[in-house]
């Protein structure tokens, strides 16, 4: 059994409920990091970046442990586009998305608080977007209110009616914390997901 502690370096409810069912005990904590795009940084960069810092900012807090780092943004027309934050902003990104494709990355990373050991990736998912009326746009954020979230939008729940068609590896990228690849970089790091059952 390992002996380190878990910690996802995230108050996000959505990458709290996704880890839960790993089945796993852990320990959520906040990151308090700056999160603006440096100068010419590309959004895969961005994402990866601050996965990075995101648990290395918790490391503090959790010297001996194992930590989960995640961050996600929507890349739509080359615009780097995260949290709405608000209604008029979300009717923004939802009228840019309208009978677009837009692509999500989500950098994750794992980090060793006590051996310093990294181990980072970035998941992309594709959205395939439905031609969206400003009736539309408006029914969805006034019912599901997505400020939260990178895209205006919620995939598990009624955003799906936004939605033509979903592309990727793995469903729980896209509320913010790929799994698969997760379990692959605890793997790596010595934590066997199955084995801890």
């Amino acid at each position: 059994m390992l002996k380190k502690n878990l910690v996802l370096g995230s108050t996000s409810p959505f990458r709290k409920s996704i880890l839960e069912k790993l089945n796993i005990p852990f320990q959520c904590a906040k990151p308090d990091i700056d999160e603006t795009p440096q100068i010419n940084e590309s959004s895969v960069a961005l994402v990866e970046r601050l996965a990075i810092e995101k648990a290395k900012a918790v490391a503090r807090q959790h010297p001996d442990a194992l930590i989960i780092g995640s961050d996600q943004v929507a890349l739509c027309d080359d615009e780097i586009l995260g949290k709405p934050h608000n209604f008029e902003n979300g009717v923004i990104q939802l009228k840019k998305f309208s009978g677009k494709t837009v692509m999500f990355y989500t950098g994750l990373c794992v980090y060793d608080s006590k051996t310093k050991k990294t181990l980072s990736i970035v998941e992309p998912f594709n959205v395939h977007f439905n031609v969206l009326s400003q009736q539309d746009i408006e029914n969805y954020l006034h019912a599901e209110q997505p400020y939260n979230c990178a895209g205006s939008f919620k995939s598990e729940g009624l955003g799906i009616c936004l939605f033509k068609k979903l592309e990727g590896n793995d469903p729980n990228t896209l509320i913010g914390l790929p799994l698969i690849q997760l379990v692959a970089l605890l793997k790596e790091h010595g934590l066997d997901v199955l084995a801890q059952q």
